[in-house]
């Protein structure tokens, strides 16, 4: 794609720029007889997407003074308490697989062995693959759980969990960390430009959504510590 020097989007966010807005206009455009006002809306929003992927730049960006050209990573930091013993609580995340159970943004999570896991992360329109490969870096029974991805991923993923059983000894409170890191010069840092406000939002509503599906699982299957 061409530069003018006015850009303000990177060339990955360009690239899914097009791939959504094409996909955008050609889902517009076939409800268009049957749902004029939600279709000329579609292929609206659709154009626009084209025009930032052609043009490199984004006049919303602009008037916000944003520039993603060199995007910022993702911190998420939150701290919730749930009413559920710490060492279910601790198996349970331990057991990656079960993270998609209450986070959205993710699609899933395969344990390929003790230690490595395949993530996959959901995007709007379900346009392409986020996938990453992750370790276990550093784990102590019922207190830390931390991860981080490997070299070469399309996207660059960490995170941290700190368990501490609450003062009652009945509940956990957990110190939660989760960043992504979007590579420079991949479509992998466009995509985490283009939806990085989604992900932080989505992020944080699922950190949140787990005190309430800890609250109403049955745990029981967890009884034991992960090891």
């Amino acid at each position: 794609m061409s530069t003018t020097g006015k850009e303000n989007i990177d060339q990955g966010e360009r690239i899914v720029s097009v791939l959504a807005g094409s996909w955008l206009l050609y889902k517009s455009l076939r409800k268009m007889g049957k749902h004029p006002f939600l279709g000329l809306q579609g292929a609206a929003a659709g154009g626009l997407m084209l025009y930032r992927g052609a043009t490199g730049v984004c006049p919303l960006y602009q008037k916000l003074g944003k520039d993603t050209t060199d995007p910022q990573a993702i911190n998420i930091t939150e701290d919730i308490t749930v009413n559920a013993p710490i060492d279910k609580v601790y198996a349970f995340w331990r057991e990656l697989s079960n993270l998609p159970k209450f986070m959205e943004h993710l699609k899933s999570v395969e344990e390929i062995s003790e230690k490595v896991s395949l993530w996959t992360a959901n995007t709007p329109g379900g346009l392409i693959d986020l996938n990453w490969n992750a370790e276990i870096t550093r784990e102590e029974t019922a207190t830390y759980l931390g991860w981080q991805s490997l070299e070469g991923s399309m996207i660059d993923n960490a995170g941290k969990i700190e368990f501490r059983e609450t003062l009652n000894g009945t509940g956990t409170e957990l110190h939660i960390e989760i960043d992504y890191f979007p590579p420079a010069g991949s479509v992998g840092r466009g995509i985490a430009s283009l939806f990085n406000g989604i992900f932080e939002r989505m992020i944080r509503e699922d950190i949140q959504r787990f005190k309430t599906y800890a609250e109403e699982t049955d745990f029981k299957q967890y009884a034991g510590l992960s090891v």
